[in-house]
């Protein structure tokens, strides 16, 4: 028998264009809302079904994350159980998305597995049950499953599509990171942001991210990254992460002020897209890919 081919899948990159904690739940996690913004940059996973049932993840740098930590292989795996699939896959990830940085390329890569495997396994799940599937592997998950810019709320697994106008985005890694876990059991952190509303998002009213003054008092990087960018526009944190950002609305303003940068700050300009390119892979892939794309990704 021939070995299945490796097929490439894109995983895009994301912003959080605000984030706020508006309360905790019973159970101890925080209320969230946020304004989840796709990228046209980010990783590939390379993928290729296996007749033995094995999941195997392929790499030159597999120490750098824990089996146990993997999302990608942790996805497959639950996906596999969820369905009784008796296939296999291999797995190897093309990093390009720094960890850590709250651009979400572990969790965009997690929901590509399940998107992909969906196809090259012929289970057409349907994107509602690979989206629960996500949200068990993180809350940033679902987004990326459903591949539409979206406002969030509770965990971040409560969605409603957003139109967001063309943006181009100065974003900058500064090297760092700080525990999501740390940072949300810092007692400077405010935990009870008034409630925002879609309107004022789309009127421009600064709504800020909550663990911006906490990360830029923690890491001098991020501070001196913040320090550099401000050169450019106003500066953003994405996420619980290090990464920073600032919002054009043109691609050649965006590209001056990267030029103008400090030599070595790890920068680039990115452009918002309003569709994940994952769906343009999945519905070039096959009929049953069209179908998966039409049948779920308006939440």
């Amino acid at each position: 028998m021939t070995a299945a081919a490796w097929s490439a899948w894109p995983a895009p990159a994301k912003l959080n264009l605000f984030l706020h904690i508006t309360g905790r739940r019973a159970d101890g996690y925080h209320e969230l809302q946020t304004v989840f913004r796709l990228l046209d940059w980010g990783d590939t996973v390379h993928l290729r079904p296996r007749a033995d049932g094995r999941i195997v993840r392929h790499g030159d740098d597999l120490a750098a994350v824990p089996e146990a930590s993997d999302l990608s292989l942790r996805a497959a795996e639950n996906l596999k159980k969820s369905f009784n699939v008796s296939e296999g896959a291999d797995i190897r990830v093309e990093k390009r998305v720094p960890a850590g940085g709250g651009f979400g390329g572990g969790s965009s890569d997690a929901a590509t597995v399940l998107m992909a495997l969906d196809v090259l396994w012929g289970l057409q799940a349907g994107t509602g049950a690979l989206a629960a599937i996500g949200a068990g592997l993180g809350a940033d998950v679902p987004v990326f499953v459903h591949g539409h810019n979206a406002w969030a709320e509770g965990v971040g697994e409560r969605l409603v599509p957003v139109e967001l106008p063309p943006a181009w985005y100065l974003i900058a890694d500064p090297g760092v990171h700080v525990a999501t876990a740390t940072l949300f059991q810092t007692p400077e952190l405010t935990r009870d942001a008034p409630p925002a509303t879609i309107v004022d998002f789309a009127s421009g009213a600064p709504l800020g991210n909550v663990f911006e003054p906490v990360l830029r008092r923690l890491e001098p990087a991020i501070e001196a990254t913040f320090q550099a960018l401000s050169r450019a526009g106003t500066p953003r944190l994405t996420g619980t992460g290090s990464g920073c950002f600032v919002e054009f609305a043109a691609r050649e303003p965006a590209e001056d002020a990267l030029a103008r940068l400090p030599q070595g700050l790890r920068a680039r300009v990115v452009a918002g897209v309003s569709r994940s390119p994952l769906l343009d892979a999945l519905a070039a892939r096959s009929p049953q890919g069209r179908r998966q794309v039409a049948q779920g990704t308006g939440f």
